[in-house]
């Protein structure tokens, strides 16, 4: 059981429970040495995120850290607008709509209640195409809501030694960390 949760786990628990244990795995390492392509790209386009210069207007809220105590999660928001009370979630390029994205969504937007921020509106955007996504509030999506809160449990229960889901072999193909992984078919 994790004393808090990264928020980007929520994604990448999603994707292979087992990418945690890498990512901690590889956390102090050049990225260099296992990101591919596609993550180096991503790792380019959100620097304006992690380095606060996407805007200078006083309204933008961005990159800055958040806790949320209702689900023990941390980690850094991309963009809240304060004046439009619209919080944005950045992707390199979004195909699909994946759950993590949302609840990436999610606990951003748990986190900035809880800090007294309101938000009214959720969306996703796609740097490489341009797009909006918009995202029901978690109280207008309660199936949602519920695969939210049955990952965070899930995360807490996950026991590494005892994983034995099935291997997706697309997943795999696309996983930075496949090299190290020992359940790896690919």
């Amino acid at each position: 059981m994790f004393d808090y949760i990264p928020i980007t786990y929520l994604n990448d628990f999603i994707f292979c429970p087992r990418s945690i244990y890498f990512h901690q795995l590889c956390e102090d390492k050049d990225q260099s040495l296992y990101h591919r392509q596609a993550q180096t790209n991503g790792k380019a386009k959100h620097e304006t995120i992690e380095s606060s210069s996407y805007s200078n207007r006083k309204n933008i809220l961005q990159g800055i850290f958040v806790y949320c105590q209702k689900y023990k999660l941390c980690g850094k928001i991309d963009l809240l607008d304060i004046n439009k009370e619209t919080l944005s979630e950045r992707k390199a390029q979004i195909k699909v709509i994946y759950d993590g994205y949302i609840f990436q969504l999610y606990a951003q937007y748990f986190a900035l209640q809880e800090m007294g921020y309101k938000i009214s509106k959720l969306n996703l955007y796609s740097y490489q195409d341009n797009k909006t996504y918009n995202v029901l509030l978690p109280s207008e999506d309660s199936i949602m809501m519920q695969k939210f809160e049955n990952t965070i449990d899930a995360i807490n229960k996950f026991n590494f030694e005892q994983h034995s889901d099935a291997i997706n072999i697309q997943k795999c193909l696309n996983c930075i960390y496949e090299p190290l992984c020992d359940i790896s078919v690919c």
